[in-house]
């Protein structure tokens, strides 16, 4: 839950604020009418700093996926995926064929 304060209350109240993160409210800090500082708990914070850091070894391993197979590939020309996708389904449908 989202709880929209002034700068000015965050400082009176700063040690409620805390108290209001630690219990799972997300205050966002308000000058002016524009946002300028998000409190929340630190378990929260932690969650987002694991999902960045989850998203950024997401696109180094496609990366290097990608690195790999230029290099196993070459020159040579690959396969249409619609080709790939159509040869894995026939194979897959001849492998349910036999377990019955």
């Amino acid at each position: 839950m989202e709880r929209l304060v002034s700068a000015t209350e965050a400082r009176v109240r700063f040690g409620e604020m805390l108290r209001r993160a630690n219990s799972g409210e997300t205050l966002i800090v308000v000058r002016s009418g524009s946002p300028q500082a998000v409190i929340l708990s630190i378990a929260e914070y932690k969650q987002l700093r694991a999902a960045e850091a989850e998203q950024t070894s997401w696109s180094e391993k496609v990366r290097a996926v990608r690195s790999r197979v230029a290099a196993e590939v070459g020159d040579r020309a690959l396969p249409a995926a619609e080709t790939i996708i159509r040869q894995m389904r026939e194979e897959r449908d001849g492998q349910q064929l036999d377990m019955h």
